[in-house]
């Protein structure tokens, strides 16, 4: 059962939270390039974002329920990640979406919304070593 549950864990990862990486980070240059906010590629990649934004949501689910599986929930590198994830969330759910939406609103400038897309890829890379490192773990690599 763990191995079906990491499967899928890993599988929603990739699906789910790397359409929403690209699309947040081709977003500012598109929006640079024409500040047309009714673009039709602007468009498609804040839908990109928000869809998937939503069906993410099954990363952290089934991430917890093979930590739960692995008898692993009280590791500290499982705590950080868990953390770390909540911040992206928050990133993408609190500046990202909304500097979409207002770029796609007014044609607001978009430097700032770059910026926060860094920093909401970074912490998911950051989560990605930690998920495959797992410093201090005990159930092997």
């Amino acid at each position: 059962m763990t191995k079906l549950l990491l499967s899928i864990h890993v599988l929603a990862a990739i699906l789910a939270v790397g359409p929403v990486a690209v699309a947040a980070s081709m977003f500012p240059a598109a929006a640079r390039r024409d500040p047309d906010p009714d673009r039709p590629a602007l468009l498609v990649l804040h839908r990109v974002c928000r869809v998937y934004a939503v069906v993410g949501i099954v990363v952290p689910v089934f991430g917890l329920a093979t930590a739960s599986s692995l008898g692993v929930l009280g590791d500290a590198w499982l705590l950080v990640s868990i953390g770390l994830t909540a911040a992206a969330a928050a990133v993408l759910g609190l500046l990202v979406l909304p500097g979409q939406r207002d770029a796609l609103a007014s044609g607001a400038p978009v430097k700032r919304l770059a910026m926060h897309t860094g920093m909401f890829n970074l912490l998911w890379a950051v989560v990605t070593v930690l998920m495959i490192v797992r410093p201090g773990s005990t159930t092997g690599a």
